[in-house]
């Protein structure tokens, strides 16, 4: 009996797989879904995003095409009756295959991500040129001192009346973060950024807000009792207004 016309099923998935890498990839990171991460209201957060973004598209082409295979293998490869088919084993080239491709994927996933962390965290050498707020984190609140203010000006909130932090739209921020007690998170999710407070350590990190609004912010560190209560604000305001409010903030403490 002839046997039926089979199609090269794992060339035809290389090639849908290749053609979704190539449709995807001319798309804007705006079109694409943020698969769970809110829209960035900073530069800096529109860096991360892309790179979420990436991560995601190559985990579905790599298991489209894990279970392609897989499928293919069922149904093409399965028992017919009394008749075993070919089994293959000690295959030199394949093993290689599937030892060098997860490799691959593994360093071109480093290269994307030390790329794109060493522009997220980098700093400005200018420190004239940014505005830097210092902010301390303690049990169960926080700390925000303004290098715009004379140095005894400071907001500071408690669990009941969350602190409210002022950025302006446009502007490079540099964050110099503190504790005064144990390891704290100083986190915003729309700014899809964070960074650890370490007891006896100072980290540092800048982003450039985008986007007016007030976004939610909170510890990211379970660090006690009331650890979901530390919460605070952050209201990114025109540059007019941020001077503004920064003058009516000296005149309060002249």
């Amino acid at each position: 009996m002839p046997r039926r016309p089979r199609f090269h099923r794992p060339a035809a998935l290389g090639a849908i797989a290749s053609a979704l890498v190539i449709v995807l990839s001319g798309c804007s990171a705006s079109k694409l879904p943020r698969f769970g991460l809110p829209d960035p209201a900073t530069k800096e957060g529109h860096i991360s995003l892309s790179l979420w973004q990436g991560s995601w598209i190559a985990a579905f082409v790599v298991g489209a095409l894990v279970w392609g295979l897989i499928i293919w293998a069922i149904i093409f490869h399965r028992r017919r009756g009394d008749h075993i088919p070919a089994q293959t084993k000690y295959n030199l080239p394949i093993e290689v295959l599937y030892t060098v491709v997860p490799f691959f994927i593994i360093a071109v996933l480093f290269f994307f991500t030390a790329r794109d962390e060493t522009k997220i965290t980098a700093i400005t050498k200018d420190p004239s040129s940014v505005h830097i707020i210092h902010v301390n984190a303690m049990r169960w609140s926080w700390q925000f001192t303004y290098e715009d203010l004379p140095a005894s000006t400071t907001t500071t909130g408690t669990p009941d009346q969350p602190p409210v932090l002022y950025l302006p739209e446009g502007q490079k921020v540099r964050f110099v973060i503190t504790t005064s007690d144990v390891n704290h998170s100083f986190w915003v999710p729309a700014f899809i950024m964070k960074m650890d407070a370490i007891a006896g350590r100072t980290n540092q990190f800048e982003v450039t807000p985008n986007k007016l609004g007030t976004y939610a912010g909170k510890c990211a560190e379970l660090c006690g009792r009331d650890h979901s209560r530390m919460l605070f604000n952050v209201k990114v305001v025109t540059a007019a207004e941020y001077a503004q409010r920064v003058a009516v903030m000296k005149g309060s403490t002249a």
